[in-house]
């Protein structure tokens, strides 16, 4: 029997990368799925993440399709790009702020009463390794995702006794839409074994690896996982930064 076979889910940022991931995997283990996105597409509707509007309709669409929601998968985001504390804007951190961490505060609002109505169930947000440390991300980026992280913990203590869990993932380097300028620049200039080098697994990782996580906390094996933010970065948030040695090699 499929893992999530008989729940419903919702998932955002569900076009590409992490999320469509997550949606078809979601899916193939057994989930009525809906799937949103900023721009509607073939499998996926339209949502402005950081509109209260927006996402309370959602919420009410699924329940509404479905019979009820036991999972969410709070993934849509924006990274702000890369620019320093005085080049950005004002405006640029009322923006990244408003999808990446009012986003997922409003899916925790409406959606978690309805889990709890079905007895319990699981909301999964993605965060990042750049909320954990400095050097992963932009300023408004990394604040945005500390920010998510001290809110899982927050939600899951508010949510005491509802068993509705609220856990977080941190991706490292993933190759995703928001990410794939990078990884286009590494392979277009002989570059592309650099990616992912600081990390002891020296890669990048996939959609599909992220996805993975997310099964796991959306399923009942994670039953007993609640208010955790789970780093899947190739080891990279393990330690910090130090000279490498190859201990996969040997010598002649």
């Amino acid at each position: 029997m499929a893992v999530l076979d008989g729940k419903v889910a919702i998932v955002t940022g569900a076009a590409s990368g992490i999320g469509r991931a997550a949606a078809e995997l979601f899916a193939r283990e057994g989930a009525a799925v809906v799937a949103a996105d900023r721009v509607a597409g073939e499998g996926t509707v339209q949502l402005d993440a950081g509109s209260e509007e927006d996402v309370q309709a959602l919420v009410e669409r699924c329940v509404a399709q479905h019979g009820g929601l036991d999972i969410v998968f709070a993934n849509a985001g924006i990274s702000g790009g890369l620019a320093s504390i005085f080049e950005q804007t004002s405006a640029d951190w009322q923006e990244i702020l408003r999808v990446n961490l009012i986003g997922p505060f409003l899916l925790v609002k409406y959606a978690a009463p309805h889990i709890k109505e079905r007895g319990g169930g699981s909301i999964i947000c993605t965060a990042s390794v750049a909320g954990l440390r400095a050097g992963a991300g932009g300023a408004a980026y990394s604040a945005s995702k500390a920010g998510l992280i001290n809110f899982v913990k927050v939600a899951a203590t508010q949510l005491a006794g509802s068993n509705v869990r609220v856990n977080a993932i941190c991706p490292g380097l993933i190759e995703t839409g928001m990410t794939a300028e990078l990884f286009e620049w590494a392979r277009s200039t002989g570059r592309e074994s650099r990616i992912g080098r600081l990390n002891p697994l020296r890669r990048g990782g996939d959609p599909a690896e992220i996805a993975s996580v997310a099964l796991f906390l959306a399923s009942d094996a994670s039953s007993y996982v609640n208010g955790q933010a789970i780093a899947v970065d190739g080891g990279l948030s393990a330690s910090h930064p130090f000279a490498h040695q190859d201990y996969g090699r040997t010598s002649a």
